[in-house]
C-alpha cells in the first residue's frame, strides 16, 4: 500500500496512549511532550473532521492502588507519589463525545481494558499509533496489537519517550518489523487525500 492510500479512514482508528497531565510533566526526548501533544491534537483533529475514531488511552491506578502491577524486579519503578489529576487527558486533546476512552492500569492499552472489543465492534482492523512513551506504552500497546492481527502505523513524530536512545531503538529496530513509520504530516496528508 502506498503512502496515497496510507489507510482506509473507516478500517482505522487514531490511539493516543498516555498523553495526560502526570506524563507529559516528565522529560522526553527526542521529541519535546508539548510538540508530541501538538502533532497528536491535529491528528485527533483531522480524524474527528473526516468521521474518524479517535482513542485516548490514560493510564492510572483505582484510588485505593490496590490494583498496580508489584512485580518483584532487578530495578525498582521510582514513582512518586501521584498528585490529584495526574492521570487526566491534556485539554488539547479533549476527549469529545464521539471519542472512546480507554483507562489501562499497566504499559499496554488491550491487556484487562475493552479497547480490542471497541475496535472489532466499530469495524477496525488498523491502527495509527502514537503517545508517550515510545518504549513502554506504546510499544507495549503496539505489541499486543501485533499479535491480534492489527495493522499499524506509528507516528514517530508524535511519540516520546525518556531518552533518544529508547525512542530510535523502537522506531528503527521494533515499529518497522510489525507496522510502518510514518510522520504526523504523512497522515494529515492522507486524511485530506481520502
Amino acid at each position: 500500500m502506498s503512502d496515497k492510500s496510507l489507510f482506509n479512514l473507516e478500517r482505522t482508528a487514531l490511539i493516543i496512549v498516555d498523553l495526560q497531565q502526570g506524563i507529559v510533566g516528565m522529560p522526553a526526548s527526542p521529541h519535546p511532550a508539548p510538540v508530541v501533544v501538538s502533532h497528536a491534537a491535529q491528528m485527533a483533529l483531522g480524524f474527528r473532521a473526516s468521521g474518524g475514531l479517535v482513542v485516548l488511552v490514560h493510564v492510572g491506578p483505582s484510588p485505593d492502588g490496590k490494583d498496580s502491577l508489584r512485580p518483584i524486579t532487578d530495578e525498582a519503578a521510582k514513582w512518586p507519589s501521584l498528585p490529584e489529576g495526574w492521570d487526566t487527558i491534556v485539554p488539547e486533546l479533549g476527549p469529545q463525545p464521539e471519542d472512546v476512552v480507554i483507562r489501562k492500569r499497566q504499559w499496554g492499552a488491550f491487556y484487562g481494558t475493552d479497547l480490542d472489543l471497541e475496535l472489532r465492534r466499530r469495524g477496525k482492523d488498523s491502527i495509527v499509533l502514537c503517545g508517550i512513551s515510545t518504549n513502554y506504552g506504546v510499544e507495549s500497546t503496539a505489541r499486543d496489537a501485533y499479535e491480534r492481527g492489527y495493522q499499524q502505523i506509528f507516528v514517530e513524530d508524535a511519540c516520546s519517550a525518556r531518552s533518544e536512545e529508547d525512542h530510535v531503538f523502537a522506531m528503527t529496530r521494533i515499529f518497522p518489523r510489525i507496522g510502518r513509520v510514518r510522520s504526523t504530516q504523512a497522515v494529515l496528508e492522507a486524511l485530506i487525500r481520502r
